[in-house]
């Protein structure tokens, strides 16, 4: 089947018998095109089905007023929190996002990097994947001069911006936390320690028992590095370390998940098997989903500010493009988090 011809500025003029110079400058409500006129080319266009070819205008602007953005996944409430942000700050700036997802996986980051390189974006927004360890795909970003920022899940990069939270802090407000409440066997659930984000947050948890003099144990750690492959830290991985924690000759009497949804699974399959939360184990959880209030008891978590962090990846990158950055060295903006403490984790009154 053979596709309809594309209707082009010569065919309209030839319909209205005008010039397509004015009807070029009619489409682009030049001021000194009549306001009748204006109509009639518009009514015209939409009747004939003309549609504008911005690619080939941007390419003669050299710029798409397109911006890419690449994530892990975008079935999270935080990563879907933060592209509101992004695209808040985008649109009212003339831009458009152009979004993609790596689904944890290297191979799709690079694919993504290529299509956006590709498809001519301004500027790229990227949180790495799971798997990412060869940064090498971001040449072609660096050869052509175009602003890079990395947000979440970051890798500190000659000449680009970083966008996070002191993950490490976090983790050890969050573990300390537990131990305030009495705890001193907490399981640590972790995502891929290749990522700052779960790595610092280890080290948080970490620090958090060496100043409370309480020994390290490898065993209460669940990463997709060791005992439990936890790919995104989803709800059938929280279930999973759940059944693995009831089979412990010594239960903990703690827990703290990097992210919402595998804690609030834990708490579910724990409760059904008759442990009493935060009785029996307290629970600290991580990014304030809404989730989070919905589980009882309520979850304490910590307050991760994705659409605040989207917003200022945004900003920072069309400040790059307007050539209002302070320079072109390594900068790490650090957003602040908060422990949101609810009743899950209250031992004590």
């Amino acid at each position: 089947m053979n596709r309809p011809k594309e209707i082009t500025i010569y065919d309209i003029a030839k319909a209205l018998n005008i010039s397509p110079a004015t009807v070029s400058r009619g489409l682009k409500d030049h001021p000194g095109i009549r306001k009748d006129t204006k109509k009639k080319i518009h009514n015209a266009a939409q009747k004939m089905g003309y549609q504008q070819n911005t690619f080939a205008s941007n390419l003669r602007r050299k710029n798409s007023n397109t911006i890419g953005v690449i994530v892990p996944r975008l079935d999270s409430y935080f990563m879907s929190s933060v592209i509101a942000g992004m695209e808040k700050v985008a649109n009212g700036a003339g831009y458009n996002l152009l979004i993609s997802q790596s689904q944890e996986s290297s191979k799709k980051e690079i694919e993504s990097t290529k299509t956006m390189f590709n498809s001519r974006v301004d500027g790229l927004l990227i949180s790495l994947s799971a798997e990412t360890k060869d940064f090498s795909h971001f040449d072609i970003i660096f050869k052509r001069h175009l602003p890079l920022i990395f947000f979440d899940r970051v890798v500190e990069l000659p000449n680009c911006t970083c966008i996070v939270i002191n993950n490490e802090r976090a983790g050890y407000d969050a573990t300390s936390h537990l131990i305030e409440q009495g705890c001193k066997r907490i399981v640590h659930i972790s995502g891929s320690l290749n990522r700052n984000v779960y790595a610092d947050r280890l080290k948080g948890y970490k620090l958090a028992l060496l100043e409370n003099n309480i020994p390290f144990d490898s065993n209460l750690i669940f990463t997709n590095n060791e005992k439990v492959f936890i790919s995104h830290l989803s709800d059938r991985a929280g279930a999973e370390v759940a059944k693995r924690i009831l089979k412990m000759p010594v239960p903990p009497d703690g827990i703290f998940a990097s992210n919402d949804t595998s804690a609030v699974a834990c708490i579910r399959e724990l409760k059904l098997a008759g442990v009493k939360i935060p009785q029996d184990i307290a629970v600290v959880g991580f990014n304030n989903d809404p989730i989070s209030r919905v589980i009882e008891p309520n979850l304490t978590t910590v307050h991760y500010p994705g659409e605040e962090m989207g917003e200022l990846a945004a900003n920072t990158l069309i400040n790059s493009l307007k050539n209002l950055s302070s320079g072109n060295h390594l900068n790490t903006m650090v957003i602040r988090h908060e422990l949101i403490i609810r009743q899950s984790s209250l031992k004590k009154s």
